[in-house]
């Protein structure tokens, strides 16, 4: 009994170690910022890890986190499918006027999203933007994903990558 008990004690000695040092420990060096970045040239936005990236000339200037459209797997296909598209677009239009703080609009869809949305008989959808939360929220970030398609940041974040981001930016959406 004696015997076990230890064993116990050792065992869960062994995890809190683990997981304080998961937690606590080293972290891999942050890559080098861009020298007094007045713009970004390439938003990389990876879905699979809700990530978005922005860089100039291959140094990060920015990254944060993302929400993605409520069906966020796979590439959008048509109008209400909840999905965010991929492949490689270009910021086309500034909207300070969104129903979202703030918006960077990307050029979906392409001439081949509509032709293969036609194929389909169905509507390919657009208004793809990068943007804040709902005008209201102040003070959160909504959690998960929620929008019908699109990129959402936090307020703070749309504010800054607005700020960076001129019309012509490259986006590259990744899986």
């Amino acid at each position: 009994m004696r015997r076990t008990a230890i064993l116990l004690v050792l065992i869960l000695a062994a995890g809190a170690a683990w997981v304080g040092w998961q937690r606590y420990g080293p972290r891999p060096l942050a890559p080098p910022m861009a020298p007094e970045a007045e713009r970004v040239d390439h938003i990389l936005i990876e879905k699979s890890a809700r990530r978005l990236t922005a860089t100039l000339e291959g140094a990060v200037v920015m990254t944060t986190d993302i929400s993605l459209g409520f069906a966020p797997d796979g590439d959008k296909a048509r109008e209400g499918d909840g999905k965010t598209p991929e492949g490689v677009f270009t910021i086309d239009r500034r909207n300070p006027q969104s129903a979202f703080h703030l918006s960077l609009g990307i050029d979906y869809p392409k001439p081949e999203d509509i032709a293969r949305a036609k194929a389909a008989g169905v509507d390919p959808g657009g208004d793809i933007f990068i943007h804040g939360q709902p005008n209201g929220i102040t003070a959160l970030t909504l959690p998960g994903d929620w929008t019908a398609g699109c990129i959402a940041v936090s307020n703070e974040e749309i504010a800054r990558l607005w700020s960076l981001t001129p019309i012509g930016t490259t986006v590259e959406i990744r899986p």
